[in-house]
């Protein structure tokens, strides 16, 4: 059997690095052999798995320069049947990959949003006159190369490779650390592991809405690593609220405040849980 894992693309995407990385997972964890299938959006890429086009996505949810990535939260709580089945923390170490011969010779930087965020200081510094433009993924960007010898994108050095086009300068972003964590997600249910993640929504303009559901896990001593608020887009001021727990919802701690969490949510939605693997470059 092989499975079809769907990330965003085209070749060349930091995502399709860590959907490589999904790969050598389920291989020596199962044998299975899988393929690689790029879409050109997030939502594009977790509907082929909700659809069953493929049985496995993988998808940016945080950074740690630029926070949250948006779209998968929101298309997430759009859909029931995904589950998470691991994380991914990869390295992100970016490229500026020209044809140009100098920096002084360039006009335009392409790059996805989030890629032109992490390096935004290094931009103003060595760039300051060049137009920054966004693409939707940095691996996107490269194809404009081809055509646009003075201008730049920014991607990783694999990429590059991949391309075969030059690196310019590397590395340009701005914190060493920058990191990126992915899901893996599936149809099937999730496996356990040391995190959980929920989403849920509360009445609107109801005095401590909020604080309630928190006071659930905060009088069972379960610790959150992360919480995010998100528009619900049915009304100003009213949110949804992603919550990591560092704890597996099979344990009976965390059974017990999902179930009190029924009481003080208007809709719930475990995520998954699951465990997290680190990339070494």
């Amino acid at each position: 059997m092989t499975i079809l894992i769907a990330h965003l693309g085209p070749a060349g995407t930091y995502a399709e690095d860590a959907a490589i990385a999904c790969r050598a997972w389920l291989e020596s964890t199962s044998g299975l052999s899988s393929e690689l299938r790029p879409y050109s959006s997030i939502p594009k890429t977790l509907r082929a798995t909700e659809s069953g086009e493929t049985q496995l996505s993988v998808v940016p949810v945080e950074n740690s320069i630029e926070g949250s990535v948006t779209t998968t939260l929101d298309t997430l709580w759009q859909m029931n049947s995904l589950q998470i089945q691991r994380a991914i923390v990869l390295p992100i170490d970016h490229a500026l990959i020209s044809r140009a011969p100098d920096l002084a010779s360039l006009q335009t930087v392409y790059a996805h949003p989030q890629a032109l965020a992490q390096c935004q200081g290094w931009l103003e510094r060595m760039l300051p006159e060049v137009r920054l433009i966004p693409a939707s993924s940095n691996a996107e960007a490269l194809h404009k190369l081809e055509q646009e010898p003075q201008s730049g994108a920014i991607a990783s050095r694999r990429a590059a490779k991949l391309y075969n086009l030059p690196v310019l300068s590397y590395p340009i972003n701005d914190y060493p650390d920058n990191c990126t964590r992915f899901w893996v997600l599936g149809v099937t249910p999730s496996p356990g592991g040391t995190h959980t993640s929920l989403a849920f929504s509360v009445p609107a303009n109801i005095p401590g809405a909020l604080v309630t559901p928190l006071q659930v896990f905060a009088t069972r001593n379960l610790n959150l690593s992360r919480i995010e608020s998100r528009p619900s887009k049915r009304s100003l001021g009213d949110y949804v609220f992603f919550i990591d727990i560092e704890a597996s919802a099979d344990d009976p701690t965390v059974q017990q405040a999902l179930q009190e969490l029924t009481q003080h949510t208007e809709t719930l939605k475990l995520l998954g849980s699951y465990s997290i693997a680190r990339v070494t470059c």
